[in-house]
């Protein structure tokens, strides 16, 4: 492989020029630049990353910390990071947590040793993250997604998720869903969940209505079967409307209710959260709150990036999110006895058109 004294020698220049120019540390005249990229080109030449942030202290990389590489929301925001990262001259280090608080402390760490520039992630709780803590007291730049704590000193990049789970409660109620529930990951593992209750569950209790029944699955191994069961054949009037904490858990309900001879939305009624595009090729398409989540993600790594560079930035960005009523809702039927018997019968493809 060449070096950068082979560079120097080809163009006939010093080193410390080759290096001034590469990391962007002095003035080079225009001809001599010209010669150094021409020696680049016909070596194949690659700087040395290493070597170049030990010279500049910085790596031009930004870590990136999801929860789940299998969710296509996060995909959508880690794509939208590597937009505008990338416009930057940035590269993105990436790893997910399975929702961890334990994991979420070593992937940090381990992306601290890395020497990133500056990170962009999402956390468990982070009212009560060490994570956070240790970010805080070294002093890197950090800005989170998705989440939305109260201590206005963590930037963040989020929608109203309070407001968004009122608005599906609301989109319920308008179609005569009184006994209602919410199907969610464990609360402890996601704010954003809580917060979603929170609004769902105000919005049925103004009206007077019973209490949504809440099922927690766990985000990586789910029983939704199992739980959905316990809910519809108990003692209690069963939910005609379920509200999701994300399109994932959303799907895995519906599939788990025609298993149960529940049809959607003509027996029970689902809403999901995310809007992931697959939502809307299923049948029944899938209504959901959607979040814009690679605008998320762009709008997250401007913040960071102006902050590396020494800029003013807001500590919070709300962007708007909006309900999409697909086919997965409708409005409360009476029962009977014969549709709740039906046995399940697996859906068929449509014929390509």
């Amino acid at each position: 492989m060449a070096t950068i004294r082979d560079v120097a020698q080809r163009a006939g220049v010093s080193v410390a020029t080759v290096s001034r120019l590469l990391n962007g540390t002095g003035k080079v005249r225009e001809k001599t630049a010209e010669r150094v990229h021409k020696a680049i080109r016909d070596l194949s030449f690659r700087p040395n990353a290493l070597g170049r942030s030990l010279s500049t202290s910085q790596t031009q990389s930004i870590g990136v910390v999801i929860p789940s590489m299998s969710n296509p929301v996060f995909a959508d925001a880690v794509a939208g990071i590597n937009d505008e990262a990338r416009t930057r001259g940035y590269t993105l280090m990436f790893t997910s947590t399975d929702y961890d608080r334990d994991e979420e402390l070593r992937a940090v760490s381990n992306l601290l040793d890395y020497q990133v520039d500056g990170l962009i992630l999402t956390v468990a709780d982070p009212e009560h993250s060490p994570v956070l803590d240790m970010l805080d007291e070294t002093g890197l730049p950090y800005v989170l997604i998705y989440n939305q704590p109260t201590d206005e000193k963590r930037p963040t990049v989020t929608i109203e998720n309070v407001a968004a789970g009122r608005e599906a409660a609301d989109a319920l109620a308008g179609l005569g869903h009184v006994h209602t529930g919410m199907v969610s990951g464990l609360f402890a593992a996601s704010d954003r969940a809580k917060a979603r209750r929170e609004g769902f569950e105000l919005s049925m209790a103004r009206r007077g209505y019973p209490a949504p029944m809440i099922v927690e699955v766990d985000y990586v191994d789910l029983d939704v079967h199992t739980r959905l069961a316990a809910i519809l054949d108990g003692p209690d009037p069963a939910p005609t409307g379920l509200f999701c904490s994300n399109d994932l858990l959303a799907i895995s309900v519906i599939g788990a209710l025609r298993q149960l001879g529940r049809k959607v939305p003509k027996d029970i009624s689902v809403i999901g959260f995310d809007g992931i595009a697959v939502g809307t090729h299923l049948h029944p398409t899938l209504a959901t709150v959607v979040q814009p989540s690679r605008e998320m993600g762009q709008t997250a790594t401007r913040l960071l990036l102006d902050r590396l560079a020494g800029k003013e930035t807001p500590a919070k960005v709300i962007l708007p999110h909006t309900l999409r009523l697909g086919e997965s809702v409708g409005p409360v039927t009476k029962q009977s006895p014969t549709d709740l018997q039906e046995p399940f019968q697996p859906a068929h493809r449509r014929p390509a058109s």
